[in-house]
This record gives C-alpha cells, structure tokens and sequence, in this order.
C-alpha cells in the first residue's frame, strides 16, 4: 500500500472476516472510529452491508464492488448486448463463448459485463484491498436471484498476473488485459475517482510485462484495454484494434476461433 489504511470493524460476520484477513495481510491493526483518523487516509469499513474504502474526511462517495445495482446494473440491462466492443473484441461476434481471463481485474466491471454475456471469467488482482472489494461484491451477487447465475460465471484469483500467468497449467480461450494508465482527463470529478482507485493499486511500472506471458497462456487472442491514444503495450502492434471515443481495444489474433 502506497497509502497508509485503516480498517473499522464491523457486525456483518462476512465483512468482518474479509477486514480480518486484510489486517493480517497488511499487518493492520483496527482502528476503533473514523473521528480518530486524519484527512487523507485511506479507511475500510462496513458501508451498511457493503465492504466499502473512502478517503478519511472526505465527501467522496466510497469505493464499493456493486454487480446487482448501479452502473452494473443499468449496463446489465441496457448496455447493448454482444454489440458492445468489448464482446466483440473477446470473439463473442464469432459465435463462441469464450473463456476469458481477466489478468487487471481491478472492480470487476469488464468482467461482469463478459460473463453476462455467457462468458466464463477468471480474474486476477494483487491488491489485497481492491481483491477484498472484489469478494464482497461477488458474495452479495450470489445472494441475489438475478445476478446469480452471472457471479457463478466468475472466479477470483489473488496474486501478481505477470507471475500467476506464467506458473497457471491452464489455458484460456482470451487474455484480457486492461492495465492502470496515466489519466488526463480535465474532469475534476474524474480525477478524484481515479486518483482514490490508483491509492488502492499503487503504481503500475509492469504492465508492459503483462503482455508476453499473455500471449503465451490465450489459446485464441489477447485483448488490450487502453486510452484511445496510448501507445501500444510493450511497443508491439496487435493484429487489428477496436477503436472507441474514449478508449480502443488492441486485439492480439493467435488463431481463429471455431464457431
């Protein structure tokens, strides 16, 4: 961690257990209230059922992995289907539903979107914080009647991508890799969003070594989330790009798939 956390205890038996296991990762002890902490600090805690990380003394709204409602929600049921770029950039135009694994998982946004679409997603986070968050929001996806058959689709590994891609013994139809990168968006409200989110994750000096055992581990293709006019990871050009208003996909073709 980059930036000093504190964690509250909580009632809810599922979300004391994660801040247990994250104050054993972190060698954290537990704070006793928010009204102790100064500005600044990063603090886990119970947000009424929700395990949720906001900065001390701020009027943000907190960090919360909600694949039921929200943003997950309305994308759920109004995104646009396979007609999105991101379905078609993992081949699911092709009439196939891949295996994907998703090596940045970060809130696990892109991943939810994959597997309401009848993909099977196996993320991957490093940080314990934003893992934790990720464990949350799958526990209370499980426990909701709609959203359920769509968390059953996801797993979660914790641990470093570059390292577990390269010990992993299993294949995955598509590699999907949508690595931390710098934002310049003027929007104020952007930024605190993202400069809170890059707190969780620290700095991302090793994304362009993500790209090589992702190359070795996807049977099909490897697909690269990146601002529209970033430069392409590692230096190497993908086969053909997807290109977005704000972002593009760079697709790494590796053999076609078989509808």
């Amino acid at each position: 961690m980059s930036t000093q956390l504190f964690i509250l205890a909580s009632d809810h038996p599922s979300i004391q257990a994660l801040l247990e296991s994250l104050a054993e990762q972190l060698s954290i002890d537990f704070s006793h209230s928010l009204q102790d902490l100064g500005d600044g600090a990063l603090v886990a805690f119970d947000a009424s059922g929700e395990l949720a990380v906001q900065r001390a003394g701020s009027k943000e709204k907190p960090i919360i992995v909600d694949f039921v409602g929200g943003k997950a929600g309305h994308r759920r049921k109004f995104g646009g289907g396979k007609g999105q770029d991101i379905a078609k950039a993992v081949g699911l135009n092709k009439g196939v539903k891949p295996s994907v694994l998703d090596a940045t998982g970060g809130l696990g946004r892109d991943a939810f979107v994959l597997a309401s679409l009848g993909c099977n997603v196996t993320m991957i986070e490093r940080s314990p914080v934003v893992a934790a968050l990720l464990e949350d929001g799958l526990r209370r996806a499980l426990e909701d009647s709609d959203v359920s058959p769509i968390a059953e689709q996801m797993s979660l590994l914790k641990g470093n991508a570059i390292e577990l891609m390269k010990a992993s013994e299993n294949k995955y139809d598509v590699v999907y890799l949508d690595p931390m990168f710098p934002h310049r968006e003027k929007s104020a409200l952007v930024k605190k969003e993202m400069r809170l989110f890059q707190d969780l994750l620290g700095d991302d000096p090793d994304a362009d070594q993500l790209l090589e055992p992702a190359l070795e581990l996807a049977e099909y293709r490897v697909v690269v989330k990146r601002p529209r006019l970033a430069p392409d990871l590692n230096g190497q050009a993908p086969t053909y790009r997807l290109e977005g208003k704000a972002c593009r996909y760079d697709i790494y073709a590796l053999k076609a798939f078989n509808a």
